[in-house]
């Protein structure tokens, strides 16, 4: 039986031509516990290390509903600091745009002060990929685009992205921007698959977007899964998983990489072992059966 084609060792970032890793690893949590600057750093060498070289922070993250705010990014600055040459291994994403408690802010004055404040917090003269984090409804794509198009001709971005529109808000985005999208950030995994039918991978595939796939764990479903679907999707899993001896983490993380869109799932762990274990996700091999019935388990019925 064929197998389904491996992601690359490295991918183009959209039509940027920037080189990514085919998996990334997020810094949701990377400000908590009292993470000390020397512990954020093993981190980062965990995962540069195993070979993924794509980083995604946000200014929001380390915000706990009443202060926190910008510290995942303000850390990551620190490691940063301390060793300067790590900032050449990586490729830095960031995002802004949430604003508690408004909850969402993208007027261009905002925008500016979020990509500067970002700038100064992770000690960069330029964000690889910055992110709109989720769509304010209240602003004007058009008034949107002139201060992400202005934030790449001033060279303080490189690339843009944004994370958690629909395919409408996408697609009028990209209509206003001169410097047009590279990446989208929706949640997906196998427990979450509704962009496998609603046309998000498919408009990615069209204008060229990069998905990046966050909570591609369902959350930690699907490592603990407690319902029903939740099993049938993790025995799906464990199928590919136990042929080829890999954890059922490594295989959900494989299973979006199989897709043609080139997903990249982002890994949300604050473990160095579980960092550089998911980067064994790119040995993985699917066969259309397989990658089928891990489908058809989250659907909770066959395909027509």
């Amino acid at each position: 039986m064929s197998l389904l084609p491996q992601p690359p060792e490295f991918r183009p970032l959209g039509k940027s031509g920037i080189a990514v890793s085919p998996i990334a690893w997020g810094m949701w949590r990377l400000a908590e516990d009292g993470r000390t600057v020397a512990e954020a750093a093993k981190l980062v060498h965990a995962a540069l290390d195993a070979g993924i070289n794509f980083l995604d922070t946000a200014d929001i993250y380390g915000f706990n509903g009443s202060g926190g705010f910008g510290d995942a990014e303000a850390l990551l600055g620190e490691v940063l600091i301390a060793e300067p040459a790590l900032r050449e291994r990586m490729v830095l994403a960031t995002k802004g745009g949430i604003l508690p408690p408004l909850p969402y802010d993208q007027s261009a004055d905002y925008l500016r002060k979020a990509i500067e404040d970002s700038l100064v917090r992770l000690k960069t003269d330029v964000i690889d990929l910055w992110q709109v984090h989720r769509p304010d409804i209240l602003a004007h794509p058009h008034e949107t685009a002139r201060v992400l198009d202005d934030a790449v001709a001033s060279g303080k971005v490189r690339t843009l992205g944004v994370s958690n529109f629909t395919t409408h808000q996408i697609a009028a985005l990209n209509h206003f921007l001169g410097e047009k999208l590279v990446t989208t950030q929706p949640e997906i995994s196998a427990l979450r698959i509704d962009c496998f039918e609603n046309g998000e991978l498919d408009q990615a595939m069209m204008l060229g977007l990069t998905p990046m796939a966050w909570s591609p764990l369902g959350g930690g479903c699907l490592a603990a899964p407690e319902s029903a679907r939740d099993i049938a999707v993790a025995e799906a899993l464990d199928v590919v998983a136990q042929a080829q001896g890999v954890s059922r983490t490594v295989a959900a993380y494989s299973w979006l990489m199989a897709h043609p869109a080139g997903v990249i799932p982002i890994i949300g762990s604050q473990k160095a072992e579980r960092i550089a274990e998911g980067a064994q996700a790119l040995k993985v091999q699917w066969t259309r059966q397989d990658w089928y019935a891990v489908l058809v388990a989250a659907r909770g019925e066959r395909l027509p």
